[in-house]
C-alpha cells in the first residue's frame, strides 16, 4: 500500500468512527485508536496522538451544531472541564511511562466496563426528580428540545461527577479517546442527565481535554503529520453527518451500537495487549 493508498484507507475508516463518535459522544476515539492500532500496525501512542488532534476538530465541529439546537448544557460542561483538564495532565505523563501493552490492556478494560454500562437501561425522564442543592445552586438544571416540547431535567450527585471527570480527564490522555465513553456513562448513570444531553455536553467538553494531553504527546514527538492529518479530516466530516443524524435517532439504538462495537473492540485489544502484540 502506497502512501496515498494509506491516506484514503486511513481518512475512510477515520470518517466512519467520527459518525459513530458524534453519535454516541464518544469523539471517534474509542473506535479509532484500536482500529489503527489493530489493522495498520501503527504504534499505539501514535495513534492516541492522531486520535487526540481528531478529538480536538470533532468536539469544535459537533459542538457547536449541539449549542445551536439546544441539547447542550453549557453550565455542566464548563463546571466538569476543569476537573477533566487536570486529569488529562496525569494521564498524558502515564502514557510516556508505561509499556504499549499496559496502555492496550487498560484501554480494552475500558471498553468491556463501558460497553456493560452502556446496555444498561435508564430512563431519560426526570420530571419527579428532586433538585440536587449544589446543582441548583451552580444553576446546572436546564431543559432540551423534544418532539412533545421543551423537557425539564434535574443535575443530581454533581460531586459523584467531577470526581469521576478526573478519571475521565486521565483516561482520555492516557488512551485517546477523549474521555467521551466516560463522560457520558458519568453524566448519565451519575448525574442523571438525558441521554442527548450527555453525548452532546461531552462533545461540548472533550475538545479541552483533548488538548490539554495533546500538548504533552506533541512534546514527546507523538503526534505524526502524516497521520493526523487524513484521521482529523475524516473524523470532522463523520462528526458532521453523526451531528446532524443524531437529532432523528433513537437513544435506545444508540446504546446499542455503543455496546455492541465497543464490546468487539475491548477483546481484541486485551487478547492483542497479554499476547504482547501491540
Amino acid at each position: 500500500m502506497n502512501i496515498l493508498e494509506f491516506t484514503l484507507v486511513v481518512g475512510t475508516v477515520s470518517s466512519l468512527a467520527g459518525f459513530l463518535g458524534a453519535l454516541t459522544g464518544l469523539g471517534g476515539g474509542t473506535v479509532l485508536v484500536p482500529i489503527l492500532t489493530l489493522m495498520f500496525g501503527i504504534d499505539i501512542r501514535y495513534a492516541i496522538g492522531a486520535s487526540l488532534i481528531s478529538v480536538i476538530a470533532t468536539s469544535s465541529g459537533a459542538a457547536a451544531a449541539y449549542v445551536k439546537e439546544g441539547f447542550t448544557n453549557i453550565r455542566v460542561g464548563m463546571l466538569l472541564e476543569v476537573a477533566t483538564t487536570v486529569g488529562a495532565l496525569i494521564g498524558a505523563f502515564l502514557a510516556t511511562k508505561l509499556p504499549t501493552s499496559w496502555i492496550a490492556i487498560v484501554f480494552g478494560m475500558v471498553l468491556l466496563i463501558s460497553s456493560y454500562l452502556s446496555s444498561r437501561s435508564h430512563l431519560d425522564k426526570q420530571i419527579d426528580s428532586v433538585p440536587d442543592p449544589i446543582a441548583t445552586r451552580l444553576r446546572l438544571n436546564g431543559s432540551y428540545p423534544t418532539p412533545e416540547g421543551q423537557q425539564t431535567y434535574f443535575v443530581q450527585h454533581v460531586p459523584l461527577g467531577f470526581s469521576l471527570m478526573m478519571l475521565a480527564g486521565t483516561l482520555s490522555s492516557l488512551l485517546g479517546i477523549g474521555s467521551g465513553a466516560v463522560k457520558v456513562l458519568a453524566m448519565d448513570q451519575a448525574m442523571l442527565l438525558p441521554f442527548k444531553v450527555s453525548t452532546t455536553t461531552s462533545n461540548f467538553m472533550i475538545g479541552v481535554t483533548a488538548a490539554a494531553g495533546a500538548g504533552v504527546y506533541l512534546n514527546r514527538g507523538y503526534i505524526d503529520p502524516g497521520l493526523s492529518m487524513p484521521v482529523m479530516l475524516g473524523v470532522l466530516l463523520g462528526s458532521a453527518v453523526g451531528a446532524r443524524t443524531l437529532i432523528h435517532t433513537n437513544p435506545s439504538t444508540l446504546r446499542k451500537v455503543f455496546s455492541v462495537i465497543i464490546l468487539l473492540l475491548a477483546i481484541q485489544m486485551i487478547v492483542n495487549g497479554i499476547t504482547g502484540r501491540i
